[in-house]
């Protein structure tokens, strides 16, 4: 048996339906958990993004937004929503859209349970799944095989894919731009800032993901306004073949609920574990605070960016759909396979000799910034498991993970994605079973928070909610009240 038919094989079980089922489930059980904060609570979303300035231990608030959002807006808004389209249709779309707002309610709970039972490691924070699901569940196997697989998924699996589509994307613009190469300089400029520690990547994040969302969005608004009649007929391709109802992509709406919810999970990252490890990194007073910021993340992945994909693809024509026998329902573009290059395509049928290099760029600071966020993750997932030790195996990771970049960028797309689904799929798994035997924890943080909030002094008390093994919180709630007393 070959590599890519093992890397199969593995794949059909990870990716079944139960895993899709169960994200969607996790997505409504917590929306209607909490009220349905992702309507409610919109406004404190927002508005908590700038509370909360970076420390010696922690990034700010909207450092840590920044660096989960530059793990969840990666090549999955680009390459991921092709994908979906060409298995899954237009449809495709709708649901992941639907998974981004029921998984705002799932981010919620991931990310406020990451800052409650944060740890201090080698003077920075250091949080996410492994570390409440040894304190919060007190079941250490479960949180050792969670860091194991992480660090598998985030420093081994998915980089490639990140390096990989930079590769194809430049290729489509600079023929002779050999993969090794682009995998060489891509590498390269990856470990100027991850060897400079937690700090620099969030100060790097700060710096690209706002720059690069918002660039890419109005790009495709321009392309919107540029073919504005199709917009309509557009919509109701997407909403009737997402149920079905559209004759011509109705035998496969099977595939856009299960393509949509994949991609979505993949590019949005909502119940999979990793915003979490981000969320626990940053300086808050509450966890509820990360809670909301990582919950609006969620929206501006999906609703934004990834929206401002599947918009510049459809409107423009440029996608092909399969059949899921063999042929094609939609054959625009024979022969190209899905990837970067429709959207280039798309942009250059209505800006020409445009959309190859504004693509190019646009993947290229989308998956540099994911790939920064992967380092963070293998890092936080090393230092659990060899605490104060971690120094060393944490400096081994980084340079393992360049390596894996390297060779994501030579090696062939197929394989690249498939590694890397059964990555997002596994911490998945492991991370919403987790938060749903969680819940009440996370639920608690909320209720607290909404009693608190109209207070001008905001506290976490974990000892008052009946948490326990939450004793960083002490030091930070004493912080906290010696600040606020001298300001008085």
């Amino acid at each position: 048996m070959n590599l890519q038919k093992l890397v199969d094989l593995i794949y059909g079980y990870v990716w079944s339906y139960p895993l899709v089922v169960l994200c969607l489930g996790a997505g409504i059980y917590f929306s209607i958990r909490t009220r349905f904060l992702q309507v409610r609570l919109i406004k404190d979303m927002v508005g908590q993004l700038w509370k909360g300035a970076s420390s010696q231990k922690g990034v700010s608030s909207f450092q840590g937004f920044a660096m989960a959002l530059g793990g969840r807006i990666g090549t999955g808004n680009i390459a991921g929503v092709a994908t979906a389209i060409s298995v899954g249709g237009p449809g495709a779309l709708f649901w992941m859209w639907m998974l981004a707002f029921l998984g705002a309610g799932s981010a919620y709970i991931e990310s406020a349970l990451a800052q409650v039972w944060k740890e201090e490691i080698g003077g920075v924070y250091r949080g996410g799944p492994s570390y409440y699901i040894e304190k919060g569940l007190g079941q250490k196997w479960y949180a050792v095989i969670f860091a194991v697989v992480t660090i598998l998924s985030c420093g081994i699996l998915l980089p490639g894919i990140q390096s990989n589509s930079i590769t194809i994307a430049f290729q489509n613009v600079f023929p002779k731009l050999t993969p090794s190469l682009a995998g060489i300089i891509i590498s390269a400029l990856l470990a100027l800032i991850i060897f400079g520690g937690v700090k620099r990547i969030g100060k790097a994040a700060e710096l690209m993901v706002p720059f690069m969302a918002i660039g890419y969005v109005i790009m495709a608004i321009i392309i919107i306004i540029l073919d504005i009649k199709r917009l309509p007929s557009v919509l109701g391709m997407i909403f009737s073949s997402a149920f079905g109802a559209n004759a011509m992509f109705g035998g496969i709406v099977g595939s856009a609920i299960v393509w949509g919810v994949k991609r979505g999970i993949f590019s949005n990252e909502a119940g999979q574990g990793t915003g979490p490890q981000a969320a626990a990194a940053a300086e808050v007073r509450h966890p509820a605070q990360q809670g909301l910021v990582q919950a609006f993340s969620v929206y501006v992945d999906t609703l934004f960016v990834c929206s401002a994909t599947g918009f510049m693809i459809l409107l423009t024509g440029m996608y092909n759909v399969a059949d899921g026998k063999g042929g094609q329902i939609v054959n625009n573009i024979p022969g190209v396979e899905a990837s970067p290059v429709w959207t280039q395509m798309g942009i250059d049928t209505l800006i020409k000799g445009f959309g190859g290099y504004f693509v190019a760029i646009a993947l290229f600071f989308f998956a540099f910034t994911t790939l920064m966020a992967y380092a963070f993750y293998t890092e936080s997932n090393v230092a659990y498991l060899f605490k104060k030790k971690s120094s060393l195996a944490i400096q081994a990771a980084r340079v393992f993970l360049l390596g894996m970049t390297f060779f994501g960028a030579i090696r062939s797309t197929n394989l690249a994605w498939v590694m890397g689904d059964i990555g997002v799929g596994l911490m998945a798994w492991l991370n919403i079973i987790a938060i749903l035997l969680l819940t009440k924890v996370g639920l608690a943080t909320l209720k607290d928070y909404e009693a608190q909030r109209k207070a001008k002094h905001l506290y976490f008390d974990p000892e008052k909610l009946g948490i326990k093994n939450a004793g960083i919180w002490t030091a930070i709630r004493r912080r906290y009240e010696a600040e606020d007393a001298a300001q008085k």
